[in-house]
């Protein structure tokens, strides 16, 4: 497709095996071609039609087509032990840039592959890069120049409301006083039931119940363990709100769990959990991502914990 073509019409996103190298190929070219120039320069432009069509024999890929034509493509790269998939040759050829193209590729990636863990290497001097994949919920593990190194956690996936106070449960097996999780999902995803599974294993009093209405519940430990601080930020304004909340008086002796925390509880701690529920809209099972953040959770390992 000429590259000074307008965008028009959907864009359709689907998985191909070395049948579909040439177009792959293409968007790879053209993709790559568009892109500051690098040191070291990217091997992207070096790949052949053969080349891609062994890649996609060992892993297969994605090729997003709109106008009838290849506007995007991908390459999956499972290693060979298994438990992650990194994404390689992601583009998107220049006319279709900035129309969600790229997002399409990714959220099917993500809805295919819920219980692998994906991992993509992005390039230092491209920050927008970076800051795409962070919005899709990748991390960064690690930095070997001139790469940084991005992982999106596996999925647990969680098909009842007991498996989801269950999954509460464990994981309170691995906190202690001073812990900051913050919880994100849509109304009915599993918050409070999470966060009910998580009172009873620390073993605290009172029932567990949204908090929407007074903001802030705290529940006392009745094992010798910390409490639990209950937030939910749903109803305030900004972050002055929840600074007006004086939480941080019993952040060190307590576990705290912000709901609707996201851009919000990040600033009382600078270690945390983050517990990101999605709900499937096909079966109504839950997809539960749990990702540490800070030094506290550096070398805790708390995918294999859950899983």
């Amino acid at each position: 497709m000429p590259e000074s073509s307008r965008p028009v019409g959907p864009v359709t996103v689907r998985r191909v095996g070395p049948e579909g190298a040439a177009a792959v190929h293409a968007v790879v070219r053209a993709a790559f071609a568009a892109r500051p120039a690098l040191d070291p320069p990217t091997a992207a432009l070096a790949e052949t039609v053969e080349s891609i069509a062994d890649a996609l024999t060992a892993g297969g890929g994605l090729l997003a087509e709109g106008d009838g034509h290849p506007v995007g493509a991908l390459v999956l790269d499972p290693e060979p032990a298994g438990g992650r998939v990194w994404v390689r040759r992601f583009g998107v050829v220049p006319a279709w840039q900035a129309h969600g193209v790229g997002a399409r590729m990714v959220e099917t990636v993500i809805a295919t592959t819920p219980r692998e863990e994906i991992a993509v290497l992005a390039r230092e001097e491209l920050p927008r890069a970076q800051a795409f994949w962070a919005g899709h919920g990748f991390v960064e593990v690690g930095r070997t120049a001139p790469y940084v190194e991005m992982v999106r956690p596996a999925s647990l996936v969680v098909p009842d409301t007991d498996a989801m106070r269950d999954l509460g449960r464990r994981l309170a097996g691995l906190l202690r006083a001073g812990d900051l999780l913050v919880l994100t999902g849509g109304l009915g995803a599993g918050k409070t039931t999470f966060t009910q599974g998580l009172g009873a294993g620390l073993g605290v009093r009172g029932d567990v119940t949204s908090p929407t209405f007074v903001i802030a519940r705290v529940h006392p430990s009745t094992v010798g363990g910390p409490e639990l601080v209950h937030v939910d930020a749903y109803r305030l304004g900004g972050a002055a709100e929840l600074d007006d909340l004086d939480l941080d008086t019993s952040l060190e002796d307590a576990v705290t769990v912000v709901e609707w925390g996201a851009g919000l509880a990040e600033q009382l701690a600078d270690d945390r959990l983050e517990v990101v529920i999605e709900r499937n809209d096909t079966d109504d099972v839950r997809l539960v991502r749990v990702t540490g953040y800070g030094a506290r959770w550096a070398d805790v390992d708390v995918a294999a914990a859950l899983g």
